[in-house]
């Protein structure tokens, strides 16, 4: 028996045998399922359609689920792999209530916040999830999202709480973050800890800043005035991460925090430019644990932003005020996880 389905890539029609078999049901099961009929079980219709999808099918139209409605994803670029792991886990978890998501970028020369906003409007999103935007920079006026909020569109603001919006937040705990790095440092014997982080202005720079201020003189002894002299503000990059390792490297730092992996690699490069070598001289942490950050050379050491339960959390935020429930206008702190890998060790002498 065959179906009267397209093949996505070729001619021909599928077999409801090899249907069957793919999502392991009864041929019965199946044509029920390809059919349209009740009395499956959601799971099983679940399994059946995902057999199409993997033996390179098109749906037919009676499976074609209709969108719940449409959900603006804004993030500030792709090129730190932080950013589209964040979008990849908000994209399945809103797919998966049946909302369409819509990414939208800001890279360089291309649409601001605000233009990538009017322009979700004008598609009719049902809400907004700004991941790292202009909340989250203290400079920029929050007026925005209260006309934002004054137009009643739903939306949630991810890492970067600001006092000055009544929103829904979802951050990680970057005072903790570097708390558990110095310390972490402080028990290899690493007296002289310095912190390369993004500009004061950002929220997060700003609460990891105040986290090493702690954490050293918690665990090293350090004075607050020797405490800001070790931290380098710059840019999340690479090439920020170098030239704040540069620094921390002529203040004598022998264990260095960073604000991000990209920057963690940076710093790395300038170590490694004096002729000295990670972790055998310099031990490095970074923040996040983006996506193949495991298999750096050497791996390295950083703090894992918990991505999936933020990501879910702010879904589920956005999805309660889309649906009515009055949530609570207030910040969910997520803790993150030190990963111990190669590019920290004891320090020598």
């Amino acid at each position: 028996m065959t179906l009267p389905l397209t093949r996505g890539a070729e001619s021909g029609t599928p077999r409801l045998t090899d249907i069957a078999a793919q999502a392991g049901v009864s041929e019965a099961t199946a044509s029920r399922v390809l059919n349209g009929k009740p009395g499956v079980a959601p799971a099983t219709r679940r399994r059946v359609v995902a057999a199409l999808d993997v033996l390179g099918y098109d749906r037919p139209v009676r499976l074609h689920q209709r969108s719940a409605g449409l959900v603006g994803l804004v993030i500030p670029e792709l090129t730190n792999p932080i950013f589209p792991a964040f979008a990849q886990v908000i994209e399945q978890v809103l797919a998966g209530h049946g909302y369409t998501p819509v990414l939208c970028t800001q890279m360089p020369g291309g649409s601001t916040e605000d233009e990538l906003v009017e322009q979700l409007e004008d598609r009719g999103v049902t809400g907004i999830i700004f991941l790292s935007g202009l909340h989250a920079d203290t400079t920029a006026d929050p007026v925005r999202y209260h006309k934002l909020a004054s137009r009643r569109l739903p939306f949630v603001l991810v890492n970067g709480y600001n006092e000055r919006i009544t929103a829904s937040f979802v951050s990680s705990d970057d005072r903790s973050a570097v708390r558990m790095a110095v310390r972490h440092l402080a028990d290899l014997g690493h007296a002289k800890v310095g912190l390369a982080v993004g500009p004061t202005r950002f929220v997060p720079s700003r609460r990891k800043a105040e986290g090493f201020a702690a954490a050293v003189h918690s665990f090293c002894g350090t004075r607050a005035e020797e405490a800001e002299q070790r931290i380098e503000r710059t840019l999340f990059t690479v090439e920020g991460g170098h030239a704040a390792g540069a620094a921390l490297l002529d203040k004598g730092c022998t264990g260095i925090v960073c604000g991000s992996d990209l920057m963690a690699l940076g710093v790395i490069r300038a170590v490694r430019e004096r002729g000295l070598s990670v972790p055998e001289d310099v031990s490095v942490i970074g923040f996040d644990d983006s996506p193949l950050i495991a298999y750096t050379d050497p791996p390295l050491t950083t703090v894992r932003q918990p991505v999936h339960a933020m990501a879910t959390a702010a879904v589920g935020a956005l999805l309660e005020e889309v649906g009515g429930t009055p949530v609570q206008r207030t910040e969910f702190v997520f803790q993150p996880e030190l990963v111990v890998r190669a590019s920290t060790a004891r320090r020598s002498g």
